[in-house]
């Protein structure tokens, strides 16, 4: 009988109820007993979150895309286009992709998680989110009170710029159109981290009837939506970046363009995706920035 009762306590703390839990944006839950160290990360900012979470040494591989932290650039690189047998002589631990790379290179990840490292896909499309994701990474390579310190300070620079938000009257907040892909005349869905920047900076969303498509926050508009909208968009902003290599000529010269009130007043202004569609610390440098833009007097 004592044989029974210690077979079974040492089968109970052998079970994955003793291991942390953890689930992905790609619908996988899994277990894990200890952090992970030797860390392959295949989106930009994921490597930006790892390297503010203190984890330099444990990231062995990043993007080919890299642009911040600097010393990112130093790293090993990778991508979805190289061949299981690169990963695996790089003897990862984990690797973090998007849930669009997970879909996209399923065969890949299959083939890696056979030899048993760990695929995680993670992209958080909200500000709450974020701050789940940043724990999530916190969790996984054991940094739980770096992850806790980075959503305090963000929270802590919200506090600023909400303090800034409410000394300007609304009627003094302008007209914004966020373009988001310019061949598509698309902007972001609200609620999505560019329409956020965009809210906490003083402007007010016009296209707050955009819907996303696919699951991201990306919005098809439309040109007849968009002139529709036209006399009420005092500011044109577009995000500028891999996703939308454009310039303001582009813009000013655009299709009908001419309706637009913001291209009449000369109001078109281009903003780094990076500081406006990342879910980093660097939102709110995106926040500032975009506050800039819109009321360069600087009287708030």
């Amino acid at each position: 009988m004592r044989s029974l009762l210690l077979l079974l306590l040492l089968s109970l703390f052998s079970t994955p109820a003793m291991a942390e839990q953890i689930a992905d944006d790609a619908g996988t839950t899994f277990f894990f007993k200890k952090p992970f160290t030797r860390v392959i990360s295949l989106y930009a900012a994921h490597t930006e979150n790892l390297f503010n979470l203190g984890l330099e040494a444990q990231i062995i591989g990043v993007t080919n895309n890299e642009d911040y932290p600097s010393y990112a650039l130093s790293k090993p690189k990778f991508s979805t286009k190289d061949s299981v047998e690169k990963f695996l002589a790089a003897k990862p631990d984990l690797i973090l992709i998007r849930p669009m790379q997970d879909r996209g290179y399923s065969a890949l990840w299959n083939a890696l998680e056979k030899h048993g490292i760990r695929v995680l896909a993670l992209q958080p499309n909200s500000i709450d989110e974020m701050y789940t994701y940043w724990r999530k990474l916190g969790r996984l390579t054991g940094k739980e009170t770096n992850a806790e310190r980075m959503v305090g300070d963000f929270k802590e620079g919200l506090e600023i710029v909400s303090q800034r938000l409410e000394r300007i009257p609304n009627s003094q907040r302008p007209g914004v159109f966020f373009e988001s892909i310019h061949s598509k005349f698309a902007t972001f869905s609200p609620g999505s981290m560019p329409i956020f920047v965009l809210e906490m900076a003083g402007g007010i969303n016009v296209a707050k009837d955009a819907r996303p498509r696919h699951g991201t926050n990306i919005a098809y508009y439309g040109l007849e939506r968009l002139l529709g909208k036209a006399p009420k968009i005092e500011i044109y902003l577009a995000q500028l970046g891999p996703m939308n290599q454009v310039e303001i000529r582009q813009i000013m010269n655009g299709p009908a363009a001419s309706r637009i009130k913001a291209v009449r007043d000369r109001n078109v202004f281009l903003v780094d995706e990076h500081l406006v569609s990342r879910p980093t610390m660097r939102l709110l440098k995106g926040i500032d920035t975009v506050h800039m833009l819109l009321h360069p007097a600087g009287n708030h």
